[in-house]
């Protein structure tokens, strides 16, 4: 199973391929919504990772579709302009993916 990046940023994108995580690039709110349900299409993709402006934009839709979705599992992360408090991030990952405040 793969991993699957939706970025806004060419950069971000990059540094995921390194990792060899692949993905797309996109900027409008038709754009993501597309990518989102082309990578949830596929078999062979396990997680979607979508950058956080991306997935503020598309708050409603991603959240429909992790409910309704059995898989991917669709991550948002932060891109490289994320914010300066990367313990707190971390921790609230986290805690959300275990359902417990650390």
């Amino acid at each position: 199973m793969k991993c699957w990046l939706i970025s806004d940023n060419a950069d971000t994108q990059m540094g995921m391929r390194l990792a060899g995580v692949e993905g797309v690039v996109v900027h409008e709110h038709d754009e993501v919504i597309a990518a989102l349900d082309s990578a949830a299409a596929r078999e062979d993709i396990a997680v979607i990772f979508v950058t956080k402006k991306l997935s503020d934009l598309c708050r409603t839709e991603i959240a429909e579709r992790k409910l309704s979705l059995r898989r991917p599992l669709i991550v948002a992360v932060p891109d490289r302009h994320g914010g300066s408090h990367i313990s707190e991030t971390l921790a609230a990952y986290v805690g959300e993916a275990i359902g417990m405040k650390l």
